[in-house]
């Protein structure tokens, strides 16, 4: 399973380039494969920047995230025990919604696919892929 980060979902969705070509191959396949996943924290942060003028879709976010999950996206919900947990990080930075996603790999076993240089850099349980590469 692989859990992308925000960025790497708006990237990956709305064909962007800074995806680099293997993290772009290893999505695809992981999609094929019913695997391709993203915290529910996701979906708000898009919603958030979109509302802020800092992000624009091609469609309202509402549709955007359905188109997504048709296509076969799985979407993991933020339980009150993942976000217990997300605090117990050590040595992870202090973005929330980074937390939720780095622990939404972590308790599902994922690769994490990311192209955030602090998680990256982090020492932590959680396996992450370069999303530049």
């Amino acid at each position: 399973m692989i859990v992308l980060d925000t960025h790497v979902l708006v990237w990956l969705a709305e064909g962007l380039p800074r995806l680099g070509p293997e993290a772009r191959a290893a999505a695809d396949a992981t999609l094929a494969e019913e695997a391709l996943a993203v915290s529910a924290i996701t979906f708000w942060e898009v919603a958030m920047l979109q509302a802020k003028d800092r992000l624009r879709l091609t469609q309202p976010v509402e549709a955007w995230r359905a188109e997504l999950l048709d296509r076969g996206l799985t979407e993991i919900a933020v339980t009150g025990d993942l976000a217990i947990t997300s605090t117990r990080l050590v040595g992870f930075h202090a973005d929330p919604a980074d937390r939720i996603i780095a622990t939404t790999a972590w308790l599902k076993h994922a690769t994490l696919l990311t192209a955030d240089e602090r998680i990256l850099a982090w020492n932590g349980p959680v396996q992450c892929l370069d999303a530049r590469t």
